[in-house]
């Protein structure tokens, strides 16, 4: 299961959990995602990055979020354009109420756009 939020289902994320540890989550891009510049807007990128790895931490039996960010560091590597983008994020340590997590962030041909680490509050 995957926390259930208005927003993220705005932007169109599609979730898949490939092991204990890792959490994938596709972004299909709509014009609305874009800046001015025609790349996506880094509070997009951001937002998939941070949706990604607090779905590392699964939520209650209502979708219902068990982890929330403390810290949030992004570095942007290159634009990000094309049709979708891809976030793999990975436990990094957990402990009884912290986890550190780390996410790429690619498009669909696989160039790196941007990595993010986190810090995130297990409220269980």
């Amino acid at each position: 299961m995957f926390i259930k939020q208005p927003f993220d289902e705005f932007l169109g994320l599609v979730y898949e959990r490939t092991s204990p540890t890792q959490v994938v989550v596709r972004l299909p891009l709509k014009a609305l995602h874009f800046n001015s510049l025609g790349v996506v807007h880094g509070g997009i990128v951001s937002t998939l990055a941070d949706v990604a790895m607090s779905n590392l931490i699964e939520p209650d039996d209502h979708g219902v979020q068990s982890a929330v960010t403390m810290d949030l560091h992004m570095s942007f590597l290159n634009g990000a354009v094309g049709k979708t983008l891809v976030a793999e994020a990975n436990i990094v340590k957990k402990g009884a109420r912290v986890m550190y997590a780390d996410c790429l962030i690619y498009n669909e041909e696989r160039d790196r756009v941007a990595k993010a680490s986190g810090t995130f509050f297990i409220n269980q």
